[in-house]
């Protein structure tokens, strides 16, 4: 994934892959840090962002999204 301007890091790499650039080796993401990364650099807290669905509320970022500080300026 490529990020520019918005409170990312300028020339910045995060992570690693293997020696045929196929897999991520450090620094993985899934895919809900992602989601809560990028609401953060929107200005919204993706831990109040919810909706209502059959009765029960759900989060945006669902329970497992954290904001990956590293990649943020």
């Amino acid at each position: 994934m490529w990020l520019a301007g918005g409170g990312v890091k300028p020339g910045f790499a995060f992570g690693s892959t293997d020696e045929k650039g196929d897999e991520a080796v450090d620094g993985r993401v899934q895919l809900h840090d992602f989601h809560a990364t990028m609401l953060h650099l929107l200005g919204l807290d993706h831990e109040k962002l919810t909706y209502s669905d059959a009765g029960r509320d759900f989060r945006v970022a669902d329970v497992a999204g954290s904001v990956v500080e590293e990649i943020l300026s």
